[in-house]
């Protein structure tokens, strides 16, 4: 508990004798109430009044006092009289202090009798309807209380909160006591709990002559942020300095920043709850969420290293730590941190720096440029430095197309609202013809069947990152096979004992155009011959040339480029024909080599590098007779 500046025994011990020989005002004794309930009686009678007992018992532990015996005597006195509430809120402003035992010295236990007599009247019992507004009283502590009693009654102390009177008139033997909601706070008390009394964020920055840029730019911001940040919080608020706050403007003026921005970079430093440096260094590093509104209406991402001190998103060093305020923490920051675009976040992150020395190798601003933008969402797959350090890009794929298969454009896609699904990359088979990505949810988030998402939703202003532990090479038709459990029946049809190495066609040069059947559809294949109990019981060279009848060797014919009665020839040798549109859900309608018709392509387009998949229904026949 931190030291309390001295207070003056001799004032204390005249206050006393003052209080202990109270006599009649010169109009003559008041008349008790026929009742002989003292106003300590009546007190340790209330329920919620038993804070103020205690608090009354614990000044008389010095040997100063003698409170008890002095409010038990003749009087009169009018007592305001703090509710059990009232005592909890000012111990919890007070810093180091849980309960009244931790009044356990005799300073400290004079203290609380300045505290206690200034809520006592002497010699008068003052009814409620004695007070008037703009009325001064002056106290048994020798400071004085002003009176208002617009919309009740209401007396200020030395503090910026008044107290209400929430019962009033409780006449008893030897006065009266009016119940209030507030400990009421005189200047001396308040002088000598300087360094233990708490106040909100706001008053803290209000008082610090270091930050007035950052009071000016909280009054200036929407949302009338000062009340904000005198609520119950806990908030944990990053202050930047005068000298960081100039800085920042490079010679601007504050309301030459729009307000929505200046709003949002302030609400950059704050983080709902109450957050140490202690807590920080115990993580090392990581993100957390600040109350400033990024990509998708999500609250920003913010990145702590401590690994030297502690630093904000690479930009923003603690210069002093943990200023305790009363609904949260201060840490006072040496720069602003300005809302970070994903750009920002790579680039703060040392375990990115992989990433960001590949997308930059040789001058390059492509990725830059373009992962700047503020006018368009993102989505980022972010290698980690150990995911590139393992990469051995075995089929010696372009390493700027490789970072643009981690790019996805024109959307910011969080962690919740992943499904196993196929989106488009930045990377192009051709122009204006993107490659698929298959993100799969069922155990975590897994990319192309390769790549886990390590750490979800790093909110930067114009998209997402997550992070993953495994570089996404470029995929063929193969590796979406293999990846989508859709395709689990066709993966095990091209890769059954007795057929050709299709894996290693399919993974070639191509392109390949492959109408690959659900599992579904093979199982129905499987359901329509009663001797047939799996793919094993399909007759060998059958099954090849079933496999070769969905695959069109030499180009990728996208749904763009079908067209009603295209007539492809298959690998196998049979054509097929595409009808458009398809009835009922179906995309387009098939007929296999076998005149089967309806087959459906119930999905299309899934680009690889080196062809493209469209989704069938229903297992094609080639034509058996020939």
């Amino acid at each position: 508990m931190k030291a309390l500046k001295s207070l003056s025994r001799f004032a204390l011990v005249s206050l006393l004798l003052i209080f202990a020989s109270c006599s009649d005002d010169d109009n003559g004794p008041t008349d008790p109430p026929e009742n002989d309930v003292t106003i300590v009686a009546a007190a340790q009678a209330t329920p919620q009044l038993s804070s103020l007992v205690s608090a009354l018992q614990k000044a008389d532990e010095s040997p100063n006092n003698d409170l008890v015996t002095a409010l038990s005597g003749e009087g009169p006195f009018t007592v305001f009289a703090p509710t059990n509430e009232a005592f909890a809120d000012l111990l919890a402003q007070l810093d180091g202090f849980d309960s009244l035992d931790d009044f356990n010295s005799q300073q400290l236990q004079d203290l609380l009798a300045v505290v206690l007599t200034y809520h006592v009247v002497a010699d008068a019992a003052v009814l409620s309807s004695d007070l008037s507004d703009g009325q001064t009283i002056t106290t048994l502590q020798g400071s004085t209380l002003e009176v208002s009693t617009q919309g009740g009654v209401f007396l200020s102390d030395a503090t910026a909160e008044a107290a209400q009177v929430t019962t009033a008139n409780i006449e008893v033997s030897n006065g009266v006591v009016h119940i209030i909601d507030k400990v009421l706070l005189p200047q001396a008390a308040l002088d000598a709990l300087a360094d233990v009394l708490l106040v909100p964020i706001t008053d803290l920055a209000i008082g610090n002559e270091n930050l007035e840029n950052l009071v000016a730019a909280l009054v200036a911001a929407n949302g009338d942020l000062p009340t904000v940040l005198r609520g119950d919080g806990p908030f944990t608020v990053l202050a930047p300095t005068d000298e960081a706050f100039e800085t920042f403007l490079n010679g601007a003026a504050l309301e030459d920043v729009p307000v929505d921005v200046l709003t949002n970079v302030l609400l950059n430093h704050v983080i709902s709850g109450e957050v140490t440096s202690e807590d920080l260094t115990g993580l090392g590093s990581g993100y957390t969420s600040t109350l400033a509104v990024g990509a998708g209406d999500q609250n920003m991402s913010l990145f702590f290293d401590t690994s030297d001190g502690v630093t904000f998103n690479g930009v923003s060093t603690v210069v002093m730590p943990d200023v305790k305020a009363l609904n949260g923490i201060v840490h006072v920051v040496d720069a602003v941190i300005d809302l970070p675009n994903i750009v920002d976040h790579a680039v703060a992150n040392p375990n990115l720096t992989s990433l960001v020395g590949a997308l930059t190798d040789g001058g390059n601003t492509t990725f830059t440029n373009l992962l700047s933008n503020e006018e368009e969402d993102f989505t980022v797959f972010a290698p980690l430095n150990d995911a590139f350090s393992a990469f051995t890009n075995p089929n010696g794929n372009d390493l700027n197309a490789i970072l643009s298969n981690h790019v996805v454009v024109g959307a910011a896609a969080f962690s919740s609202g992943l499904t196993n699904s196929y989106v488009n990359t930045a990377a192009e088979f051709d122009t204006d013809e993107n490659l698929s990505l298959y993100i799969n949810t069922d155990d975590g988030v897994t990319l192309n069947g390769t790549s886990n998402v390590v750490l979800a939703d790093i909110v930067a202003t114009n998209g997402v990152i997550h992070a993953v532990d495994a570089v996404i090479d470029l995929p063929t038709v193969v590796t979406f096979a293999v990846a989508d459990p859709m395709f689990d029946s066709l993966q095990a049809a091209l890769t059954a004992e007795g057929q050709p190495d299709f894996v290693a066609t399919l993974s070639g040069v191509g392109p390949f155009t492959v109408f690959a059947p659900t599992n579904d559809a093979f199982q129905a294949l499987l359901d329509s011959n009663d001797m047939w109990n799996g793919l094993a019981d399909i007759d060998g060279g059958l099954l090849t040339s079933v496999l070769q009848h969905h695959v069109i060797a030499g180009a990728n014919v996208r749904s763009g480029d079908l067209s009603d009665g295209i007539m492809p020839t298959t690998l196998e040798g049979d054509a097929i024909t595409i009808n458009l549109p398809g009835t009922g859900d179906n995309i387009a309608d098939v007929t296999d080599g076998a005149g089967n018709t309806g087959i459906g392509i119930d999905a299309v387009d899934v680009q690889a590098i080196n062809g493209v998949i469209h989704v069938l229904d229903t297992v094609m026949i080639p034509d058996t007779s020939n």
